[in-house]
């Protein structure tokens, strides 16, 4: 079992979400961030002046998948959340890890299974 967590723009959740169901991935905990990395903020004007604004908006997928489901699954992430055939900068990143353990609190159900 892994653990992908992937950090997208807000405007690609639909897509992202859409392409996994596609694959039958559907489970996931999505969280609102906000962050920024090498495109470094943003400038904005805020009562007639210029501000940087440090932290972007992103929201992050949390989804847990069985070894066989890794590959698609981060394929789909990728193709959804990709803006444009190349991509640009703020597109996201993904980070794959480990799960050690899956617990269904309501039956549980532990290992796989549980995913």
């Amino acid at each position: 079992m892994k653990v992908i967590v992937a950090v997208i723009q807000p405007p690609k959740l639909s897509a992202v979400r859409e392409s996994l169901a596609k694959i039958e991935v559907l489970r996931m905990t999505v969280c609102d961030a906000q962050g920024f990395g090498r495109q470094g903020g943003r400038s904005g004007i805020f009562r007639a002046g210029e501000h940087p604004t440090l932290l972007l908006r992103k929201v992050v997928l949390e989804i847990v998948v069985n070894d066989d489901f890794l590959d698609r699954a981060l394929d789909a992430i990728i193709y959804a959340a990709r803006t444009g055939p190349k991509g640009t900068i703020g597109d996201g990143k993904i980070f794959v890890l480990p799960a050690g353990e899956a617990i269904q609190i309501d039956n549980g159900h532990r290992g796989p299974g549980a995913v």
